[in-house]
């Protein structure tokens, strides 16, 4: 009891293998037993009541995984009639082409983007170009939480940086998916404009603002090298001299105004 329920645990834990994988190994399945049956077609067998000596056909095994395995035998053994069995049917999940609506089991854009494109669909010059993090946020106005938080999740793969191989790898986008979110973000195609507008004015005007105060700098710097201050004490003009009274006489500057004001000893 103990083996055939040790046995029956595995099966039990097998995960249900994708239908890509599942239509892959039933091509090789059916190639094989199409070999098989060409090679034993070719091998004439008596068939009737009567036994005969006989070489045996390599005994078959199915592999499981799509191929079959021939094991030699030398031993004579007596055959009667050799039966076919049938295998088993599989059913795969095709999917379909948004582009060409054909079916199709595998592709890249739906291996890697998971995008329901064949190959044959792939336009890898515009609608299913790869976009950079950098070109998704500055030309289509997407946020960090754009691409990493709202759902669905945009897939991405990553690649080496070609201009410095030691910087971090690049994420690239499908366009077709970025311009999706974007119109999700902003509604319309005329509001993205509208935004991009806005913000090349508003970066048009930080850039003028930069230029002016650079400019009224230099300018400071300019008149603060030629101004020089006068460190010179103030040297009066004065005028006439002018008798006040008596002994008293005066002289005022023609500049700022000062009187001095002195007196004079008459000699007899």
């Amino acid at each position: 009891m103990e083996s055939e329920s040790g046995s029956d645990a595995p099966k039990a834990e097998e995960k249900v293998l994708p239908a890509a994988v599942r239509a892959k190994i039933e091509r090789n399945r059916q190639k094989a037993l199409l070999l098989r049956q060409a090679r034993l077609a070719s091998r004439p067998y008596p068939v009737g009541g009567g036994g005969a000596s006989v070489k045996v056909p390599p005994k078959v095994i199915d592999s499981g995984g799509g191929f079959f395995i021939e094991e030699e035998e030398t031993e004579q053994k007596s055959i009667e009639k050799v039966v076919h069995e049938p295998g088993p049917v599989l059913e795969f999940d095709y999917l379909i082409c948004d582009e060409c609506g054909k079916e199709f089991m595998d592709s890249y854009l739906c291996n890697n983007f998971d995008l329901s494109v064949c190959d044959n669909c792939r336009d890898a010059e515009e609608k299913h170009k790869l976009v950079t993090r950098t070109v998704a946020k500055e030309e289509y106005l997407l946020k960090d939480c754009d691409l990493d938080q709202r759902e669905p999740v945009l897939r991405f793969i990553l690649k080496k940086n070609p201009h410095n191989s030691h910087w971090g790898d690049m994420k690239l986008y499908i366009k077709a998916q970025v311009v999706k979110r974007a119109l999700e973000v902003w509604g319309t195609e005329e509001a993205i404009e509208e935004a991009k507008e806005a913000r090349r004015d508003n970066r048009d005007k930080m850039k003028q603002k930069k230029f002016d105060k650079k400019v009224k700098e230099l300018r400071h710097a300019v008149r603060s090298s030629l101004w020089k201050k006068d460190i010179g004490g103030h040297q009066h003009d004065y005028g006439p001299e002018e008798h006040v009274e008596e002994d008293m006489f005066k002289k005022t500057c023609k500049t700022c105004g000062h009187e001095l004001n002195y007196e004079k000893m008459s000699i007899h």
